[in-house]
Protein backbone atom coordinates (compact mmCIF):
# COMPACT_ATOMS: atom_id res chain seq x y z
CA UNK A 1 0.00 0.00 0.00
CA UNK A 2 1.62 3.19 -0.96
CA UNK A 3 1.99 6.30 1.62
CA UNK A 4 -1.37 8.65 1.75
CA UNK A 5 -1.10 12.06 3.35
CA UNK A 6 -3.05 12.56 5.80
CA UNK A 7 -6.04 15.32 5.55
CA UNK A 8 -6.12 18.05 8.59
CA UNK A 9 -8.33 15.39 10.81
CA UNK A 10 -6.41 12.96 10.72
CA UNK A 11 -2.97 15.49 11.45
CA UNK A 12 -5.28 16.90 14.51
CA UNK A 13 -5.69 13.52 15.55
CA UNK A 14 -1.81 12.46 15.66
CA UNK A 15 -1.25 15.94 17.36
CA UNK A 16 -3.98 15.12 20.24
CA UNK A 17 -2.63 11.88 20.95
CA UNK A 18 1.19 13.09 21.06
CA UNK A 19 0.03 15.83 23.76
CA UNK A 20 -1.55 13.18 25.75
CA UNK A 21 1.51 11.16 25.60
CA UNK A 22 3.39 13.73 26.45
CA UNK A 23 0.97 15.00 29.49
CA UNK A 24 1.24 11.42 31.20
CA UNK A 25 4.81 10.76 30.53
CA UNK A 26 6.10 14.49 31.88
CA UNK A 27 3.24 16.57 33.64
CA UNK A 28 1.31 14.18 35.59
CA UNK A 29 3.88 12.51 37.67
CA UNK A 30 4.78 15.50 38.81
CA UNK A 31 1.09 16.13 39.73
CA UNK A 32 0.09 13.58 41.66
CA UNK A 33 -1.85 13.71 45.03
CA UNK A 34 0.94 14.40 48.50
CA UNK A 35 -0.19 10.43 49.49
CA UNK A 36 1.82 9.18 46.46
CA UNK A 37 5.12 10.99 48.38
CA UNK A 38 4.00 11.86 51.36
CA UNK A 39 8.20 12.74 53.02
CA UNK A 40 8.36 15.31 49.65
CA UNK A 41 4.78 17.03 50.32
CA UNK A 42 4.80 16.86 54.31
CA UNK A 43 7.24 19.18 55.77
CA UNK A 44 8.87 18.37 58.70
CA UNK A 45 11.37 20.46 61.48
CA UNK A 46 12.48 20.30 64.93
CA UNK A 47 10.93 22.13 68.03
CA UNK A 48 13.17 22.86 70.94
CA UNK A 49 11.79 21.58 73.49
CA UNK A 50 13.82 22.08 76.88
CA UNK A 51 17.99 23.26 76.70
CA UNK A 52 20.65 23.57 79.10
CA UNK A 53 21.80 20.46 79.73
CA UNK A 54 25.53 19.02 79.62
CA UNK A 55 24.91 15.91 77.20
CA UNK A 56 21.86 14.23 76.96
CA UNK A 57 21.62 11.10 75.34
CA UNK A 58 18.53 9.69 75.48
CA UNK A 59 14.89 10.89 76.50
CA UNK A 60 12.32 8.16 77.92
CA UNK A 61 8.92 8.71 79.14
CA UNK A 62 7.30 7.63 82.05
CA UNK A 63 4.78 4.77 81.76
CA UNK A 64 2.34 6.70 83.94
CA UNK A 65 -0.55 8.90 83.44
CA UNK A 66 1.80 12.21 83.91
CA UNK A 67 3.04 12.88 80.72
CA UNK A 68 6.82 13.57 81.41
CA UNK A 69 9.74 13.15 79.80
CA UNK A 70 12.98 11.81 81.38
CA UNK A 71 16.11 13.20 80.20
CA UNK A 72 19.62 11.24 80.53
CA UNK A 73 22.64 13.67 80.89
CA UNK A 74 25.48 11.58 80.40
CA UNK A 75 27.19 13.57 83.22
CA UNK A 76 25.08 11.27 85.73
CA UNK A 77 21.44 13.14 86.12
CA UNK A 78 18.42 12.78 85.29
CA UNK A 79 16.01 15.50 84.52
CA UNK A 80 12.35 15.70 84.22
CA UNK A 81 10.39 17.39 81.51
CA UNK A 82 7.03 17.71 82.27
CA UNK A 83 3.45 17.88 80.89
CA UNK A 84 3.92 21.80 79.99
CA UNK A 85 7.80 21.25 78.72
CA UNK A 86 9.14 22.36 81.88
CA UNK A 87 12.34 21.36 82.95
CA UNK A 88 11.81 21.19 86.52
CA UNK A 89 14.85 22.52 89.01
CA UNK A 90 16.05 19.87 90.85
CA UNK A 91 16.67 16.35 89.31
CA UNK A 92 14.95 13.45 89.49
CA UNK A 93 18.13 11.50 90.32
CA UNK A 94 21.49 12.65 90.90
CA UNK A 95 24.69 9.89 90.24
CA UNK A 96 27.58 12.03 89.30
CA UNK A 97 29.46 11.97 92.29
CA UNK A 98 29.67 7.83 91.75
CA UNK A 99 30.60 8.03 88.23
CA UNK A 100 34.16 7.16 86.69
CA UNK A 101 35.04 10.74 86.18
CA UNK A 102 34.69 11.89 82.47
CA UNK A 103 37.09 12.88 79.89
CA UNK A 104 35.02 16.39 78.81
CA UNK A 105 36.69 16.19 75.10
CA UNK A 106 34.92 12.86 74.51
CA UNK A 107 33.82 10.19 76.45
CA UNK A 108 31.60 7.04 75.91
CA UNK A 109 31.05 6.32 79.22
CA UNK A 110 28.93 7.66 82.39
CA UNK A 111 25.17 7.56 82.67
CA UNK A 112 24.16 5.77 79.67
CA UNK A 113 20.67 4.10 80.16
CA UNK A 114 17.06 4.20 82.03
CA UNK A 115 14.06 2.32 81.69
CA UNK A 116 10.73 2.59 84.16
CA UNK A 117 9.23 -1.02 84.92
CA UNK A 118 6.08 -1.37 82.81
CA UNK A 119 3.52 -1.40 85.88
CA UNK A 120 6.35 1.77 87.16
CA UNK A 121 2.45 3.75 87.71
CA UNK A 122 1.74 0.96 90.47
CA UNK A 123 5.40 0.01 92.05
CA UNK A 124 7.54 2.83 91.09
CA UNK A 125 10.76 0.86 90.06
CA UNK A 126 13.48 2.03 87.18
CA UNK A 127 16.76 0.95 86.20
CA UNK A 128 19.63 2.53 85.51
CA UNK A 129 22.91 1.70 83.41
CA UNK A 130 26.02 3.55 84.42
CA UNK A 131 30.42 3.22 84.88
CA UNK A 132 31.44 3.78 88.22
CA UNK A 133 35.60 3.72 88.99
CA UNK A 134 37.30 0.36 87.80
CA UNK A 135 37.65 -2.25 90.27
CA UNK A 136 40.76 -3.58 91.54
CA UNK A 137 42.81 -6.16 89.00
CA UNK A 138 42.44 -6.15 85.37
CA UNK A 139 42.48 -8.08 82.23
CA UNK A 140 45.81 -8.88 82.38
CA UNK A 141 49.24 -8.53 84.17
CA UNK A 142 49.69 -5.14 84.73
CA UNK A 143 46.86 -3.76 83.39
CA UNK A 144 44.17 -1.97 85.05
CA UNK A 145 40.30 -2.40 84.60
CA UNK A 146 38.97 1.29 83.19
CA UNK A 147 35.78 1.52 85.02
CA UNK A 148 32.83 -0.69 86.39
CA UNK A 149 29.46 -1.18 84.71
CA UNK A 150 26.34 -1.82 86.90
CA UNK A 151 22.81 -2.21 86.31
CA UNK A 152 20.34 -1.02 89.46
CA UNK A 153 17.02 -1.09 90.54
CA UNK A 154 15.70 2.33 92.24
CA UNK A 155 12.21 3.43 93.33
CA UNK A 156 11.00 6.86 93.61
CA UNK A 157 10.54 8.68 96.39
CA UNK A 158 7.18 9.85 98.43
CA UNK A 159 7.92 12.95 95.21
CA UNK A 160 6.64 11.53 92.63
CA UNK A 161 9.39 13.74 90.70
CA UNK A 162 12.32 12.14 93.02
CA UNK A 163 13.86 8.94 92.95
CA UNK A 164 14.89 7.20 96.54
CA UNK A 165 18.50 7.40 96.15
CA UNK A 166 19.07 4.88 99.11
CA UNK A 167 17.12 2.72 97.47
CA UNK A 168 19.96 1.32 95.10
CA UNK A 169 19.21 -2.66 94.13
CA UNK A 170 22.28 -3.45 92.05
CA UNK A 171 21.27 -6.49 89.47
CA UNK A 172 24.06 -6.64 87.45
CA UNK A 173 27.94 -5.88 87.26
CA UNK A 174 30.93 -6.04 85.08
CA UNK A 175 34.90 -5.59 84.24
CA UNK A 176 35.16 -3.21 81.01
CA UNK A 177 38.87 -3.21 79.44
CA UNK A 178 38.35 0.43 77.81
CA UNK A 179 36.39 3.43 78.20
CA UNK A 180 34.68 2.57 75.01
CA UNK A 181 32.04 1.00 73.00
CA UNK A 182 29.98 0.26 76.41
CA UNK A 183 26.39 0.03 74.14
CA UNK A 184 24.07 1.45 77.12
CA UNK A 185 20.28 1.22 76.05
CA UNK A 186 17.54 -0.78 78.67
CA UNK A 187 14.63 -1.20 77.56
CA UNK A 188 11.81 -3.45 78.52
CA UNK A 189 9.87 -5.42 75.86
CA UNK A 190 6.61 -6.48 75.12
CA UNK A 191 7.70 -10.03 76.87
CA UNK A 192 8.20 -8.11 80.14
CA UNK A 193 11.72 -8.49 80.37
CA UNK A 194 14.37 -6.04 80.63
CA UNK A 195 16.76 -5.54 77.51
CA UNK A 196 20.39 -4.40 77.98
CA UNK A 197 22.91 -3.25 75.72
CA UNK A 198 26.22 -4.06 76.26
CA UNK A 199 29.47 -3.01 73.33
CA UNK A 200 32.58 -5.29 73.17
CA UNK A 201 34.69 -4.04 75.70
CA UNK A 202 36.33 -0.63 73.81
CA UNK A 203 39.48 -0.22 71.99
CA UNK A 204 39.21 -1.17 68.44
CA UNK A 205 38.90 -4.27 65.99
CA UNK A 206 37.61 -6.18 69.43
CA UNK A 207 41.58 -7.54 69.31
CA UNK A 208 43.28 -5.17 72.57
CA UNK A 209 43.73 -6.36 75.97
CA UNK A 210 40.45 -8.05 77.68
CA UNK A 211 38.84 -9.43 74.36
CA UNK A 212 39.04 -13.01 74.45
CA UNK A 213 40.26 -15.62 71.40
CA UNK A 214 36.96 -17.22 70.11
CA UNK A 215 35.98 -19.78 67.48
CA UNK A 216 37.03 -17.56 64.37
CA UNK A 217 41.22 -18.12 63.97
CA UNK A 218 41.76 -15.81 61.35
CA UNK A 219 41.06 -12.43 63.46
CA UNK A 220 42.32 -12.07 66.99
CA UNK A 221 40.43 -11.33 69.57
CA UNK A 222 36.77 -11.66 69.91
CA UNK A 223 34.49 -10.30 72.23
CA UNK A 224 31.42 -10.45 70.19
CA UNK A 225 31.80 -13.88 68.89
CA UNK A 226 32.50 -15.21 72.65
CA UNK A 227 29.45 -16.52 74.54
CA UNK A 228 30.90 -18.03 77.79
CA UNK A 229 33.73 -15.54 78.72
CA UNK A 230 32.14 -12.44 79.49
CA UNK A 231 28.90 -10.20 78.83
CA UNK A 232 30.63 -8.22 76.43
CA UNK A 233 29.56 -7.46 72.87
CA UNK A 234 26.02 -8.93 73.34
CA UNK A 235 22.60 -7.97 74.06
CA UNK A 236 21.42 -9.28 77.11
CA UNK A 237 17.54 -10.16 78.46
CA UNK A 238 16.65 -10.81 82.22
CA UNK A 239 13.68 -11.12 84.57
CA UNK A 240 13.67 -8.29 87.15
CA UNK A 241 10.51 -10.31 88.20
CA UNK A 242 12.11 -13.21 89.60
CA UNK A 243 15.19 -14.14 91.26
CA UNK A 244 18.00 -12.58 93.37
CA UNK A 245 18.77 -10.53 92.46
CA UNK A 246 17.12 -11.13 88.82
CA UNK A 247 15.97 -14.12 86.74
CA UNK A 248 16.73 -15.78 83.69
CA UNK A 249 13.88 -16.33 81.09
CA UNK A 250 13.51 -20.04 80.62
CA UNK A 251 13.48 -19.55 76.84
CA UNK A 252 17.11 -17.14 76.64
CA UNK A 253 18.59 -19.11 73.79
CA UNK A 254 21.99 -20.15 76.61
CA UNK A 255 19.99 -21.11 79.57
CA UNK A 256 21.29 -24.53 81.12
CA UNK A 257 23.57 -24.42 78.51
CA UNK A 258 26.98 -23.58 77.14
CA UNK A 259 27.06 -20.03 77.02
CA UNK A 260 25.88 -17.00 79.55
CA UNK A 261 22.78 -17.41 80.76
CA UNK A 262 21.69 -14.06 80.33
CA UNK A 263 22.88 -13.47 76.74
CA UNK A 264 19.99 -13.21 74.52
CA UNK A 265 21.36 -12.73 71.18
CA UNK A 266 25.30 -11.40 69.95
CA UNK A 267 28.04 -10.47 67.54
CA UNK A 268 27.67 -6.63 68.29
CA UNK A 269 30.64 -4.05 68.66
CA UNK A 270 28.63 -1.07 69.91
CA UNK A 271 24.90 -1.31 70.14
CA UNK A 272 24.59 1.61 71.71
CA UNK A 273 20.56 2.65 70.91
CA UNK A 274 18.23 0.69 70.66
CA UNK A 275 14.26 0.60 70.86
CA UNK A 276 11.10 -1.47 70.09
CA UNK A 277 8.79 -0.24 67.88
CA UNK A 278 5.31 0.55 69.59
CA UNK A 279 3.07 -1.08 67.22
CA UNK A 280 3.14 -4.10 64.45
CA UNK A 281 5.11 -6.72 65.90
CA UNK A 282 7.16 -4.93 68.20
CA UNK A 283 10.65 -5.52 66.35
CA UNK A 284 13.77 -4.88 68.52
CA UNK A 285 15.72 -2.76 65.89
CA UNK A 286 19.39 -1.56 67.25
CA UNK A 287 21.78 0.80 65.44
CA UNK A 288 25.57 -0.86 65.84
CA UNK A 289 28.86 1.36 65.51
CA UNK A 290 30.96 0.15 63.31
CA UNK A 291 34.58 0.47 62.74
CA UNK A 292 35.91 2.08 59.94
CA UNK A 293 33.92 1.38 57.17
CA UNK A 294 30.34 0.58 57.38
CA UNK A 295 27.34 1.68 60.28
CA UNK A 296 24.69 -0.66 60.99
CA UNK A 297 21.27 -1.05 61.86
CA UNK A 298 20.28 -4.51 62.85
CA UNK A 299 16.41 -6.65 63.46
CA UNK A 300 17.92 -8.08 66.27
CA UNK A 301 15.90 -11.57 67.56
CA UNK A 302 16.69 -13.75 70.14
CA UNK A 303 19.54 -16.31 69.74
CA UNK A 304 21.05 -14.44 66.48
CA UNK A 305 24.57 -13.75 66.14
CA UNK A 306 25.46 -10.20 64.71
CA UNK A 307 28.87 -10.91 63.30
CA UNK A 308 31.45 -8.80 64.44
CA UNK A 309 34.62 -9.07 64.67
CA UNK A 310 34.14 -11.93 61.86
CA UNK A 311 32.36 -9.25 59.47
CA UNK A 312 31.83 -5.50 59.74
CA UNK A 313 28.18 -4.54 58.16
CA UNK A 314 27.54 -6.83 55.35
CA UNK A 315 31.02 -7.50 54.65
CA UNK A 316 34.13 -10.12 55.79
CA UNK A 317 36.53 -7.88 58.15
CA UNK A 318 40.48 -8.25 58.91
CA UNK A 319 40.73 -7.29 62.65
CA UNK A 320 44.70 -6.94 61.48
CA UNK A 321 43.94 -4.31 58.83
CA UNK A 322 40.36 -2.59 59.36
CA UNK A 323 40.55 -0.95 55.91
CA UNK A 324 40.99 -4.26 54.00
CA UNK A 325 38.22 -6.26 52.67
CA UNK A 326 38.80 -10.05 53.04
CA UNK A 327 37.29 -12.43 50.29
CA UNK A 328 35.84 -14.26 52.00
CA UNK A 329 35.01 -15.59 55.54
CA UNK A 330 32.51 -17.82 57.86
CA UNK A 331 28.25 -17.79 56.89
CA UNK A 332 27.98 -19.00 60.22
CA UNK A 333 29.38 -19.05 63.52
CA UNK A 334 31.22 -22.44 65.33
CA UNK A 335 27.29 -23.46 66.99
CA UNK A 336 25.99 -23.08 63.17
CA UNK A 337 24.02 -20.03 63.75
CA UNK A 338 24.16 -17.88 60.54
CA UNK A 339 25.98 -14.50 60.78
CA UNK A 340 22.95 -12.07 60.18
CA UNK A 341 23.49 -9.18 58.21
CA UNK A 342 21.98 -5.29 58.78
CA UNK A 343 19.40 -4.00 57.23
CA UNK A 344 20.91 -0.91 56.64
CA UNK A 345 24.36 -0.21 56.06
CA UNK A 346 25.83 3.23 55.58
CA UNK A 347 29.18 3.97 54.81
CA UNK A 348 31.51 5.31 57.83
CA UNK A 349 33.23 8.82 57.01
CA UNK A 350 36.47 7.10 57.19
CA UNK A 351 35.25 4.21 53.74
CA UNK A 352 37.71 5.20 50.85
CA UNK A 353 34.75 5.22 49.08
CA UNK A 354 33.11 7.91 50.46
CA UNK A 355 30.97 8.32 53.49
CA UNK A 356 29.45 10.66 55.88
CA UNK A 357 28.80 8.95 59.20
CA UNK A 358 30.86 8.96 62.60
CA UNK A 359 28.79 7.17 63.84
CA UNK A 360 24.68 5.43 63.56
CA UNK A 361 22.05 6.13 66.43
CA UNK A 362 19.45 3.92 66.62
CA UNK A 363 16.08 5.62 66.55
CA UNK A 364 12.60 4.28 67.11
CA UNK A 365 9.53 3.47 65.00
CA UNK A 366 7.24 6.75 64.19
CA UNK A 367 3.88 5.88 65.85
CA UNK A 368 2.45 9.06 66.77
CA UNK A 369 -0.42 10.88 64.80
CA UNK A 370 1.53 14.32 64.65
CA UNK A 371 3.52 13.98 60.87
CA UNK A 372 1.24 12.44 58.57
CA UNK A 373 2.60 9.65 56.31
CA UNK A 374 5.11 8.73 58.84
CA UNK A 375 3.27 5.66 60.57
CA UNK A 376 5.21 2.56 60.35
CA UNK A 377 8.94 5.02 59.50
CA UNK A 378 11.83 3.93 61.49
CA UNK A 379 13.61 7.33 62.37
CA UNK A 380 17.42 6.69 62.81
CA UNK A 381 20.68 8.80 62.24
CA UNK A 382 24.22 9.79 62.80
CA UNK A 383 26.25 11.80 65.12
CA UNK A 384 27.60 13.59 62.77
CA UNK A 385 29.29 13.74 59.32
CA UNK A 386 33.22 14.14 61.03
CA UNK A 387 33.76 14.34 64.35
CA UNK A 388 34.81 17.95 64.36
CA UNK A 389 31.66 19.14 62.94
CA UNK A 390 28.03 19.98 63.90
CA UNK A 391 26.13 18.20 61.13
CA UNK A 392 24.44 14.91 62.27
CA UNK A 393 21.56 13.71 60.05
CA UNK A 394 18.51 12.28 60.42
CA UNK A 395 17.21 9.45 58.06
CA UNK A 396 14.03 7.66 57.73
CA UNK A 397 13.19 3.91 56.48
CA UNK A 398 10.36 1.54 56.19
CA UNK A 399 10.73 -1.60 57.51
CA UNK A 400 10.57 -4.79 54.80
CA UNK A 401 12.36 -7.54 54.33
CA UNK A 402 16.55 -8.30 55.51
CA UNK A 403 17.50 -4.67 53.23
CA UNK A 404 15.54 -1.59 53.85
CA UNK A 405 15.85 1.51 51.67
CA UNK A 406 16.21 4.45 53.66
CA UNK A 407 16.37 8.36 52.99
CA UNK A 408 17.42 11.15 54.62
CA UNK A 409 15.02 14.01 56.42
CA UNK A 410 15.64 17.55 55.07
CA UNK A 411 14.32 19.80 58.31
CA UNK A 412 12.54 23.02 57.01
CA UNK A 413 14.98 25.02 59.13
CA UNK A 414 17.78 22.23 58.40
CA UNK A 415 17.72 21.35 55.11
CA UNK A 416 21.49 20.13 54.86
CA UNK A 417 21.36 18.40 58.45
CA UNK A 418 20.60 18.80 62.32
CA UNK A 419 23.00 21.30 63.12
CA UNK A 420 24.13 19.68 66.29
CA UNK A 421 25.20 16.28 67.58
CA UNK A 422 23.26 14.23 67.46
CA UNK A 423 23.62 12.22 70.52
CA UNK A 424 19.97 9.76 71.22
CA UNK A 425 16.35 10.07 70.57
CA UNK A 426 13.16 9.55 72.80
CA UNK A 427 9.96 8.79 72.03
CA UNK A 428 6.42 9.65 74.13
CA UNK A 429 3.58 7.56 74.58
CA UNK A 430 1.98 8.85 71.74
CA UNK A 431 4.64 7.79 69.77
CA UNK A 432 6.27 11.05 68.66
CA UNK A 433 9.44 11.30 68.17
CA UNK A 434 12.46 13.38 70.12
CA UNK A 435 15.67 14.27 69.34
CA UNK A 436 18.64 15.02 72.07
CA UNK A 437 21.40 16.75 70.71
CA UNK A 438 24.47 19.31 71.57
CA UNK A 439 27.07 22.09 70.37
CA UNK A 440 30.05 19.78 71.94
CA UNK A 441 31.29 16.93 71.21
CA UNK A 442 32.42 15.51 74.84
CA UNK A 443 30.71 16.22 78.04
CA UNK A 444 30.84 19.44 78.85
CA UNK A 445 28.91 22.82 78.68
CA UNK A 446 25.26 23.59 78.63
CA UNK A 447 24.75 23.64 74.77
CA UNK A 448 22.26 20.29 74.90
CA UNK A 449 18.74 20.41 73.82
CA UNK A 450 15.86 18.27 73.11
CA UNK A 451 13.98 18.80 69.94
CA UNK A 452 10.68 17.52 69.26
CA UNK A 453 9.70 16.14 65.42
CA UNK A 454 7.25 18.05 64.03
CA UNK A 455 4.97 18.74 60.77
CA UNK A 456 5.62 22.40 59.78
CA UNK A 457 2.04 23.96 59.95
CA UNK A 458 0.08 24.10 56.68
CA UNK A 459 1.99 21.21 55.32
Amino acid sequence: MKYKPANDASRKIRRFAVLCVVVWLFILPSCKKDDDHPDEQKAVDIKEIASGFVSPIQLVASPDDTKRLFVIDQVGKIWIIDKDNNTLPTPFLDVSSTLVPLNPGFDERGLLGLAFHPDYKNNRRFFIYYQLQPRSGGPASGVLWNNLSRISEFTTSGDPNLANTGSEKVLLEWDDPQFNHNGGTLAFGPDGFLYISVGDGGSSNDTAVGHVEDWYVANKGGNGQDVEADLLGNVLRIDVNTGTPYGIPSDNPFANKTGRDEIYAYGFRNPYRFSFDMGGSHQLILGDAGQLLWEEIDVVTKGGNYGWNVKEGRHCFDAANSLSIPASCPAADNLGNPLIDPVIEINNWQNPSGGRATTVIGGHVYRGQDIEGWDGKYIFGTFSQTPTTTDGELFSAMPAGNSWTYQEVSLKSHPDDIGYYLRGFGQDNAGEIYLTVSSSIGPQGTTGKVFKLVQVPGN
